[in-house]
């Protein structure tokens, strides 16, 4: 009795916050019809001469309000993107004062992820359990992005758990990708990918395992992994509280590679370190950004693969039409053999769900529905152990599949003393990479940003190991981009007619049965740029670097309805 309780409360929690959305949305009457000449004027504009106008008051801020919120609402339409809007109080706050219209982002519309705690606004990451949740005041980074004149409208749809490459939930459903309704936006920070693509201008999401990255490639926008401690992070919700074995950040994710260089100098000009104390007192360095920018030869690091899931063909086509524009452009091509990315796979997998997952699966409700990745993560971890060693002896000797076998191995919850010494591997594992970096003297890596372009709705059941090119970079902390490169052609990037999906291991085999060019084709494709800790000054200037080099032939943006 007390299950069907909770299964109904569950119905009516998240009917509650559809209906919500569908009357907030209903009474915006003033933010529809076909986008206007000033509309198309406004989305066109380089974000820092919007900024100049709003402060000479060559335009008011509740036009560009006006602007985002009818991109919003399209982009919603198309894709059921966003979870809270905010647009109203968003109106009110620019009139009463509440946004410093003399800040560097002087009336630009940004919209966030759903975790993310603005006051009177509930954050319920996906879980009808957090229903209602709503902080009486904004977080710290709400507040900050007020006083550097940023304007808070909507937030974005992710997944239950966080943990998928997918934005999918009970209580907000299904968001799609903007280029493709059959595929995912990407995840965690999907909605936000989504509303980027078709027209907004700059966000927020957070990255445990590549969850701004992988929506910025799935969805064809571009975004920056900080390194923690460089970004602020206070005020928001998460399905993993406590989880420290690899810590999530917050990180800026934009439509341009222009606004997302504005942005996050923008933010890092603003002191987030008053804001949150979690954030390193590390003003934005010019120099280095210029040093960067007008370095005659650059060394490129190129990692072809993560050695558990090649890269399908649209991706090492991407990957190989950038590294010809570098080398083209006079840059250096570097042949590197890092430290193993399937150590790193296996201990972040370990270290994420150490507890068992049994944190995020606590504020489940009865019958709510779970992402297929997470699922299938929770069902190994609730297999008994020793059915568990059966399974990976079987793995390990009859398939003969040593990547898979290592996985499942010890996927189990660990004690304190064993997370401990996870802890400690970690460090031997970061300290690795920095002397092998120190060693091979590359300025950046260019990697591919996944295996495949964006994944089909509940392919997370088969793909849910394959993030390793990502994953990686939040174990080291190492600060990383994603630019936009190319689309996936159904002629060129098919897969060879030799092609064995059963000589793959386990990994590459759930990745590859969702690989299908035709299906995909017209998907975004990008590349990843990977810097050291801390280094988003140089990544940033090396972004444009690559942008430059690619030059004509660079990534076209989803034409905006």
């Amino acid at each position: 009795m007390v299950f069907f309780l909770d299964y109904i409360q569950h119905k009516r929690d998240c009917k509650f916050k559809q209906d919500e959305r569908a009357q907030r949305l209903r009474g915006l009457t003033n933010y529809r019809g076909p986008f206007t000449p000033q509309d198309r004027e406004i989305i066109d504009k380089p974000i820092e001469e919007l900024v100049q106008d709003v402060q000479k008051g060559a335009i008011d801020p509740v036009d560009l309000l006006h602007t985002y919120g009818k991109v919003a609402i399209k982009a919603h339409e198309k894709t059921n993107c966003l979870t809270e809007i905010m647009i109203p109080e968003a109106e009110s706050w620019i009139r009463d004062g509440s946004i410093n219209l003399k800040g560097p982002l002087a009336g630009i519309p940004v919209s966030l992820k759903d975790t993310i705690n603005v006051g009177g606004f509930d954050s319920t990451v996906g879980y009808s359990s957090f229903v209602g949740n709503k902080q009486p005041q904004d977080g710290g980074t709400v507040r900050l992005l007020k006083d550097a004149g940023a304007v808070p409208y909507v937030k974005t749809n992710m997944p239950i758990t966080l943990l998928s490459f997918e934005s999918t939930n009970d209580v907000w459903g299904r968001c799609t990708n903007p280029h493709n309704s059959k595929y995912s936006p990407g995840g965690s920070t999907g909605g936000e990918a989504a509303l980027l693509a078709l027209g907004g201008r700059i966000g927020i999401g957070s990255d445990v395992a590549g969850s701004v990255r992988a929506p910025a490639h799935f969805s064809g926008i571009y975004s920056l992994r900080c390194s923690t401690g460089r970004w602020p992070k206070a005020g928001f919700a998460t399905s993993m509280p406590g989880q420290e074995g690899v810590p999530s950040v917050y990180s800026p994710m934009t439509r341009t590679l222009n606004d997302l260089t504005y942005f996050t100098s923008a933010i890092i000009g603003m002191q987030p370190w008053k804001y949150d104390h979690s954030v390193h007192p590390i003003p934005w360095r010019s120099d280095i950004e210029k040093e960067y920018a007008s370095k005659s030869k650059l060394r490129v690091g190129v990692m072809r693969t993560d050695g558990v899931v090649d890269p399908s063909p649209a991706c090492v086509r991407a990957l190989e039409k950038t590294e010809a524009a570098l080398k083209a452009a006079g840059h250096e091509i570097v042949e590197i053999d890092p430290p193993s990315p399937y150590e790193a796979l296996r201990l972040a997998a370990l270290l994420l769900n150490a507890d068992g997952c049994q944190m995020f699966k606590s504020f489940f409700r009865f019958g709510e529905w779970n992402d297929p990745g997470a699922d299938q993560m929770e069902f190994l971890m609730r297999l008994p152990r020793p059915l568990k060693y059966l399974y990976y002896l079987w793995v390990k000797y009859v398939r003969r599949d040593d990547v898979w076998a290592g996985l499942v191995k010890d996927w189990h919850a660990k004690t304190a003393f064993e997370q401990w010494k996870l802890v400690a591997q970690r460090e031997a594992y970061r300290a690795r990479w920095f002397e092998w970096w120190n060693s091979v003297d590359v300025d950046f890596l260019l990697t591919p940003p996944n295996a495949t372009p964006a994944v089909p709705h509940d392919g997370m059941k088969e793909a849910v190991s394959s993030c390793g090119y990502t994953f990686l970079f939040n174990l080291i902390d190492y600060t990383c981009g994603i630019v936009p490169v190319t689309h996936v052609d159904k002629d060129l990037d098919k897969l060879p007619a030799t092609f064995n999906i059963k000589k793959l291991n386990g990994v590459a085999q759930g990745a590859y049965k969702l690989y299908d060019a035709e299906a995909m084709h017209g998907l975004p494709v990008a590349v990843q740029i990977v810097g050291r800790r801390l280094e988003e000054e140089k990544v940033l200037a090396i972004m444009k670097r690559v942008e430059d080099a690619l030059g004509d032939d660079k990534y076209e943006l989803l034409d905006i309805d």
